[in-house]
């Protein structure tokens, strides 16, 4: 038996065999459906798997955070996928959805504009996660980006998109207490919000130079 230990598997795509990939569905988003193999922990090859998958792109968030008053600005707007349940209005950070041809950087500065009505100057990047590749292939680029709390406020939003945004600046204990009170439902938020608490002393110096 192939012994394993405690560091991440060696294994990469060339150690998978796609059979096929059929188009289910295409729309604004996309389901694809995969018949695959792959290689196995003890060795040799799985049976044949059938799996779909929701396609939707690649996206970036970003924190936008005043290292000077210690505040973040977050955003509120309704949700399709929480329209049945307790909380249809999501307390969240900014994101979007990254187009071809198109940094996560820039990503995260328009909608930061579009969403808030603010800019931004330094970035950080936090980190990159998939928020559930069990059964989808979106890929989130999480940014803490440096911006002037007192300029956020108001309702924001493009008007084709059905966008009704509205603003909220609380300061980063705040925020970290409404995670810790199970107030964000948004993974992303819930994220970098802790990475903030984490880091926020080395981040607020490295902007103060």
């Amino acid at each position: 038996m192939q012994q394993t230990d405690n560091q991440s598997t060696q294994f990469t795509s060339e150690d998978v065999e796609i059979i096929s990939k059929e188009t289910l569905f295409q729309g604004f988003f996309k389901m694809v459906k995969y018949r695959f193999k792959h290689k196995l922990f003890e060795g040799g090859w799985s049976k044949e798997i059938e799996r779909e998958m929701f396609e939707r792109g690649h996206a970036a968030a970003l924190l936008p955070y005043d290292p000077k008053t210690d505040q973040v600005v977050l955003i509120e707007q309704i949700r399709v996928g929480a329209l049945e349940h307790a909380h249809p209005w999501q307390l969240e950070i900014v994101a979007g959805v990254i187009d071809p041809n198109e940094t996560a950087e820039n990503v995260v500065r328009r909608e930061a504009k579009e969403e808030a009505g603010i800019e931004i100057e330094r970035l950080v990047k936090m980190t990159s996660y998939y928020p559930s590749s069990g059964g989808c292939s979106e890929k989130l680029d999480v940014f803490v980006g440096e911006v002037d709390a007192s300029t956020a406020s108001g309702v924001h939003g493009l008007d084709y998109e059905g966008e009704d945004i509205r603003v909220q600046v609380v300061s980063r204990e705040q925020a970290y207490q409404w995670v810790e009170d199970g107030r964000f439902e948004n993974g992303a938020s819930i994220l970098a919000l802790q990475w903030l608490q984490l880091n926020y002393q080395r981040i607020k110096s490295e902007w103060d130079k």
